[in-house]
């Protein structure tokens, strides 16, 4: 999916960005460009990358405590 239409910039590409470590929407937009002409994307990328965060931040569960 399209994330910023201006400059073309999929959903996909923001994720990538945000695990590659890139954590705030001004990173985002020097380094994909998204947000960088209207702005009407912004609030949508600050969601990917919380929510890439977020699931950084969770803990896997072990398999061997499993047993």
């Amino acid at each position: 999916m399209y994330v910023c239409i201006c400059n073309g910039i999929s959903d996909r590409a923001i994720r990538e960005a945000a695990e590659a470590g890139c954590d705030t929407v001004a990173e985002m937009t020097m380094r994909t460009g998204a947000v960088a002409c209207c702005g009407s994307c912004r609030d949508l990328v600050a969601e990917i990358i919380r929510d890439v965060q977020t699931c950084k931040a969770l803990e896997l569960p072990v398999l061997a405590h499993a047993a």
